[in-house]
Order: structure tokens, then C-alpha cells, then sequence
């Protein structure tokens, strides 16, 4: 199949879209305007598995500008915008692979359908590409040069993969450029999550007791905008160091179990497995709202809830309440889902623009240096994460001192 998407119907809305967010992409756009007259990425196939969004649109553009040959499916079945789908398809002609809500099987052959392209550049959300790359699909890896990935959760698999001697090519850790995770995962993560939250429950936020489990880069963003509603804000940890870190910032910390009991709100946000368990939702309040704004769904213990309840509805969109055998009420968010970008639109794009301007460099840096990487996981040179971080600068008018030669030698030598 050419493509696989909902509507080409919905295309005129998807350009719209992806229109406005352009319009707050300007590194992006800056990159895109040098890969159009340079076409760095030339004859190349790039095969993508990430959120079928407005932002990803961009950097598709983006990479089809610089030369290559671009095939996109969506890393999570519900954060996918039908009608950005159907315009990348319609005034792109960029092949998309992904329909909102599509089931495991579908998820599965859309994302065979971007490997049967040969892709020699993988871009992942979360590494299920690489994986099943690596799984069933051995016999194309010899087209590849390396590949990238966008998240935290993605990272650890290729990481274990590496460390396991059995990652087959380069991964560029977009994850881990600093202008990725502490933009993205603090600021972008943050917000959507709580706008997801809001859209789905239009519960206030104020006054309440918001438990975050998980204080990395993206718990702390979730913690921040949530203490800045007005809510009083409760971190769970199993890291010594992040939960001092909490402490020193002012949060309450304590074992979910405990939390568990007096908390309103839940995210998760660790990309561990039932991090909310059974034993956390059996004593948890009536009316408690519990969401994952982690990579998977898994988190939550859905199967145990499952079974403790006796009754279930889905109450609002992306709220589905779980009615218990004492007459207590749980109410899952999106499924378990990714919550900002099932009940959202996911990051804002001023902040997408430095996480997928880091994509097309590192795409350009793998090509360009394929014969001379090994087979492991990298970070992003600090050369394209400080170039990513002049360009926002740039894009925002903002000027920045320069160190005189004999100041520079004593900076690098720090």
C-alpha cells in the first residue's frame, strides 16, 4: 500500500495545522531552509516511527527539503492527528502509515509497511521500529546506516540492546541532548500534561493533592506547573538522589503507598512497569483521577483494576471510571496512555522545534559520519545540541557574550 491513513479529506484542516506550528518552529525552519539548498540527505531513505503530529509534520518536510526519501507511522496508535496524516499524504507526498485508535495488528503493520521501504536511517519514539527491526526484519539491516531516538524510555531499550551486544548499528540519543530533554521533557511535558488532564476532566487543579511518580526531567516539569495551579504537590521516588532533589525543591516525597491514599491527581512518569499497582489502588480515595504521561501504558496496573471493579464507563472522553466493589470510583485518563497527547495536542511547538531540529542534525551527523560510528548508543555531539541552542537564540533576537582566545583556552580546559 502507498499509504494507509483515515481521510484525505481531512487534509485541508491538517495543513492548517501544520501551517500554524511552522510558524513556531523557526530553528526548524532554519535548518530546513539550508537542507533545501544543500540537499545533505540526498538518495537517502529515512524510515520513521514517532507521534503523527503537527510538529512531526514539520520535520518530515523538513528532511523531504534536504533530499531524502521519507516514510512515517505513528509510535503510539492514540496521539496520531488523522488530518495531519492525510496532509502530509495529499500536499507532501509524504507516505504516512497511521489511523487514531488503530488496534495492535494495525499498529504492527504499519510498522512493517515503513521497513519494507528499506529504510537506511531509523527514526524512533520509543525504539519499536529498531526492535522489530532487530526482531523480524534482520535481513534489511544491512541497508542501514544508523538511526535516532527521541525518548527516554527508548533510549534504555537501545542502551540495554548495546550493552547486550546486540544492537546492529548507530543510535543517536536525541533524548539526551540537552536541548531536547530539558526543553522538551521539563517545559513541553510539563504543560501538555496538564492540559491533557484539564481537557479530560475539567476538574481545578488548585487546592488539590497532585501525586507525581517519578522526579526525572519530565516529572519535574509536571511538578512545577502543577505547584504553579495551586495544587500541593507529592513526588514518589525509588532514586535517592532525585528524591533529595524534590525535597530541595520544596515538594513533599513519600512511598506511593502512602500517597496513594491522600492523593486527587496521579502521573506517572518513570516509563517503569505498575509504578501504580494493586495494592496503591486498593486504597486509594473515591474520585481519585490517575493518567501516564509515561512512554507505554504501562504504569498502571490496568489488568488488576480491571478486576477489582465491578462496573465500568467511559464517563467523558479519555475518562473511563472504574466503580469498585465498595462503591469507590477510579478514573483512568486516556486509556493509561500518553495523557498530553491522547487528551492534547502533546509539547507546544516552540518546544518540539529543538527536539526535532536535534532529529535532522543527528540524521545528517549519521550519514555523514556512518563509516566512522561503532555500534552503540551516542548523545548528540555537543556541536549540534550548541547549534540547535544559537539558532533558538537567533530565532528570538537574544544576543550572547563570545570568549576571547585566552578565556576560551582556560573554558576548555574546565
Amino acid at each position: 500500500m502507498k499509504y494507509h491513513i483515515k481521510d484525505i479529506n481531512l487534509a485541508d484542516k491538517g495543513l492548517l495545522r501544520i501551517q500554524w506550528a511552522e510558524k513556531d518552529m523557526p530553528v526548524l525552519r532554519q535548518i530546513r531552509e539550508r537542507f533545501s539548498k544543500e540537499k545533505p540527505l540526498k538518495g537517502l531513505t529515512i524510515g520513521a516511527c514517532l507521534h503523527v503530529t503537527t510538529e512531526t509534520a514539520n520535520l518530515m518536510i523538513t528532511l523531504k527539503e534536504g533530499g531524502a526519501n521519507v516514510y512515517l507511522t505513528a509510535s503510539n496508535p492514540l496521539s496520531t492527528q488523522d488530518d495531519v496524516a492525510a496532509a502530509l499524504v495529499k500536499y507532501f507526498e509524504i507516505p504516512v502509515f497511521a489511523i487514531h485508535g488503530e488496534d495492535r495488528d494495525t499498529y504492527y503493520s504499519h510498522l512493517n509497511a515503513v521497513l519494507d521501504r528499506k529504510p537506511n536511517i531509523t527514526m524512533d519514539d520509543g525504539a519499536d521500529l529498531i526492535s522489530l527491526l532487530h526482531k523480524e526484519r534482520q535481513d534489511l539491516i544491512e541497508n542501514v546506516y544508523g538511526g535516532t531516538e527521541e525518548t527516554t524510555t527508548g533510549v534504555i531499550r537501545l542502551k540495554a540492546m548495546a550493552k547486550d551486544g546486540v544492537l546492529r548499528f548507530p543510535v543517536i540519543a536525541v533524548n539526551d541532548a540537552y536541548t531536547k530533554h530539558l526543553f522538551d521533557n521539563r517545559y513541553g511535558t510539563g504543560q501538555s500534561t496538564i492540559d491533557g488532564i484539564l481537557r479530560a476532566t475539567n476538574r481545578l487543579i488548585a487546592g488539590s493533592k497532585f501525586v507525581v511518580a517519578g522526579y526525572g526531567w519530565c516529572g519535574k516539569g509536571v511538578a512545577m506547573r502543577a505547584r504553579g495551579m495551586g495544587a500541593d504537590v507529592i513526588v514518589t521516588e525509588v532514586d535517592p538522589l532525585k528524591a533529595l532533589e524534590a525535597v530541595m525543591d520544596g515538594y513533599r516525597v513519600m512511598p506511593m503507598e502512602e500517597a496513594a491514599k491522600i492523593g486527587d491527581f496521579f502521573v506517572t512518569v518513570t516509563g517503569n512497569i505498575n509504578v501504580i499497582d494493586k495494592h496503591h489502588l486498593e486504597v486509594m480515595k473515591d474520585g481519585a483521577i490517575v493518567s501516564n504521561s509515561g512512554h507505554f501504558d504501562v504504569e498502571i496496573n490496568l489488568k488488576a483494576l480491571e478486576e477489582m471493579a465491578v462496573a465500568t464507563r467511559d464517563i467523558r472522553d479519555n475518562v473511563k471510571e472504574y466503580t469498585l466493589k465498595d462503591g469507590r470510583n477510579i478514573y483512568i485518563l486516556a486509556e493509561g496512555r500518553l495523557v498530553n497527547l491522547a487528551a492534547a495536542e502533546g509539547h507546544p511547538a516552540q518546544v518540539m522545534d529543538m527536539s526535532f531540529a536535534n532529529q535532522a542534525l543527528s540524521a545528517e551527523y549519521v550519514y555523514k559520519n556512518a563509516d566512522k560510528l561503532e555500534k552503540t548508543v551516542y548523545k548528540v555531539p555537543d556541536e549540534l545540541d550548541f547549534e540547535v541552542a544559537r539558532l533558538k537564540l537567533n530565532a528570538m533576537g537574544i544576543k550572547i557574550d563570545t570568549l576571547t582566545e585566552d578565556k576560551e583556552s582556560i573554558y576548555q580546559a574546565g
